[in-house]
């Protein structure tokens, strides 16, 4: 029997296993699930290198929970260890066997990612026992089974051990602070979350819990549509189909396999983030990808892979380097190629799918440049009569009927058709094309727009009149004089009497509505897009808006004859409620009066 002490650099390195190199206790499983998956896999390694004759293809894992003994053992089949191996390994923590491994094989040109390593993801053990032991048999000939226990401190003891077969069992005798790691649900809960996709079997309680060959590590040629949906239901058990999705493989110049779905999102419910989930080597690490999937694409759901990707000691953080922004480039790059071939290919496929990937596009213009000018191959617009539109189409269509005086091309939108149909179908008889934007994100968008292309104004269909919104040359005359519409204003001015409300006249068609509520296309949009942000740099002052009257409408003159005072403020405030009710901003005591004074003429 051997008995010494744990060479480390520090006087008790347990207490900070405990307290700082780890988050999250209930990882000390992934640790040493995935210790056993590399000690399996370098198995395999050496047989095909000729340095082990026995097989391999029946590796498997084994963990087991006894709550009478209250241990829980990790057993593999894997190399095993040596006394001396121990000793290098597991007593000298500052040491990592990875390293050495590593170096040994470095000329080869096999693939040794499949090597992870001992030492601190080992201790981890630690955080939920106060006694560890392994029982372990190298798969070197005539070696002899030996056993390491230590109990907590830099104490340890290694003497012979009783395994048989070549591999390791680890065993943890569960702390009191830990007990809920003996309810075999929670177990098997963890070795579902983390151990789902290593490239072992893991048994568990008699029962095959993974997938040792997840589809993202096949080849996309080997795969048809019905694999790709199963592999999400797997994922997603109540989501819906996805739209489509984007199989990554990339070994240069760094290592990235994994598949992105793009789900249908609805717009009276709350898109859910978090939805993809990133592995090393098939160990699961987070669903946390804010470091590496784009703040825009983080909506998408699927499974990313990457050895590439560095992380801390306890494969929990993301510590961003260069490769984490090659890769971040990357899948930008991919989601945007394969859009776009998506719209090549089947152009009407993809606009019955586009109000479910919009938001995607849309906030990924905003925050990208790159992306947004690969976009401008796909993204679509869509106009009231449900006609979509590339970019460049739609600024064509608007070339000539709808630019201004000054050369501006009016970019025409309702962000919300129903409240808006007298404003849309104004517009749309005089052959005017309004865009429909009515998601939260557009307002930023349109701020997008206006400051690519030169001379493109966008303005919300309601902002003013027609004749201002598309102010061109041809203006049409009042039929009011001069001093018929300085009396009309009066008129209007002493009946309404609103600090927030400014009067205008305009000379249109006498199909045109009478009075109209407008408002300040700066100011509105401002306001909406504080509001989607959270602030409120406006404070509690009334939005402003205008009254505009058009001079040219039978109602001008009529109201104009009314030689009865009262029923001229009448008339007055009952079109001035009208244009506001049809913005939604009649409310309150001013609603009721009106619905009351409605009734009375029934």
């Amino acid at each position: 029997m051997q008995k010494g002490k744990i060479s480390v650099n520090t006087e008790n390195i347990f207490p900070i296993i405990k307290k700082f190199l780890y988050t999250d206790n209930e990882i000390f499983l992934r640790e040493l699930v995935s210790n056993a998956v590399d000690a399996s896999q370098k198995l395999k390694y050496f047989a095909s290198k000729g340095d082990f004759e026995g097989k391999t293809n029946d590796l498997k894992i084994n963990v087991k929970l006894d709550e009478k003994k209250k241990t829980l053992t990790i057993s593999d089949m894997g190399i095993g260890m040596t006394a001396e191996e121990i000793e290098k390994y597991i007593n000298q923590i500052a040491f990592s066997g990875a390293e050495e491994f590593v170096e040994k094989y470095k000329d080869s040109k096999e693939d040794t990612n499949i090597i992870g390593h001992f030492g601190l993801g080992f201790y981890s053990a630690f955080m939920v026992a106060d006694k560890v032991e392994i029982d372990t048999l190298s798969y070197k000939k005539d070696s002899e089974p030996a056993r390491w226990t230590c109990t907590g401190s830099t104490d340890f003891k290694i003497t012979k051990g009783k395994r048989k077969k070549i591999g390791t069992d680890i065993i943890l005798h569960i702390n009191e602070e830990s007990v809920e790691f003996l309810d075999k649900f929670k177990i098997k809960n963890l070795l579902s979350k983390y151990a789902k996709f290593l490239p072992i079997a893991i048994w568990f309680d008699d029962e095959n819990i993974n997938n040792t060959s997840p589809i993202w590590k096949k080849n996309p040629a080997d795969l048809d549509e019905k694999e790709y949906k199963d592999f999400y239901k797997e994922l997603y058990p109540i989501e819906d189909e996805p739209l489509f999705w984007i199989h990554l493989n990339v070994d240069f110049p760094f290592n990235l396999t994994g598949v992105l779905y793009f789900p249908k999102l609805k717009k009276d419910i709350d898109p859910n983030r978090n939805k993809i989930q990133l592995y090393s080597n098939q160990v699961f690490v987070t669903d946390n990808v804010e470091d590496i999937v784009p703040d825009y694409l983080m909506l998408l759901h699927g499974i990313l892979d990457s050895p590439d990707i560095p992380l801390n000691v306890s494969r929990s953080s993301l510590q961003a380097d260069g490769n984490v922004k090659k890769i971040t480039s990357h899948i930008s790059k991919k989601v945007s190629d394969k859009l776009h071939e998506i719209f090549k290919k089947d152009r009407n496929d993809f606009e019955e799918k586009w109000e479910s990937m919009s938001i995607f596009v849309k906030y990924g213009m905003i925050n990208d440049e790159k992306f947004y000018d690969r976009a401008q191959n796909f993204a679509l617009l869509k106009d009231t009569n449900n006609n979509h539109m590339l970019i460049d189409e739609f600024t064509d269509k608007i070339e000539i009927s709808q630019k201004d005086k000054e050369g501006n091309r009016i970019a025409l939108y309702t962000n919300n058709k129903e409240e808006q149909i007298t404003f849309v179908q104004a517009a749309t008889k005089k052959g005017f094309l309004v865009l429909e934007l009515n998601e939260i994100i557009d307002n930023h968008l349109v701020s997008a727009f206006e400051s690519k292309f030169e001379k493109v104004q966008f303005k919300r269909v309601d902002a003013d009149s027609l004749s201002k919104l598309v102010q061109q040359e041809l203006e049409i005359e009042s039929t009011l004089s001069d001093d018929e519409k300085e009396k009309l204003v009066e008129q209007f001015k002493s009946q309404i009497q609103n600090e927030n409300c400014v009067i205008e006249t305009v000379a249109q068609g006498s199909e045109d509505n009478f009075v109209t509520i407008t408002k300040s296309e700066f100011d509105r949009r401002m306001r909406e897009m504080y509001s989607v942000g959270g602030g409120n740099p406006f404070g509690q002052m009334p939005e402003k808006h205008n009254l505009v009257i058009n001079l040219n409408h039978p109602n001008a003159k009529k109201i104009l004859s009314f030689s009865d005072e009262q029923r001229r403020k009448n008339a007055i405030q009952h079109v001035y409620d009208l244009a506001l009710l049809s913005q939604n901003m009649l409310k309150g005591e001013d609603l009721l009066r009106f619905v009351e004074r409605t009734s009375e003429k029934i």
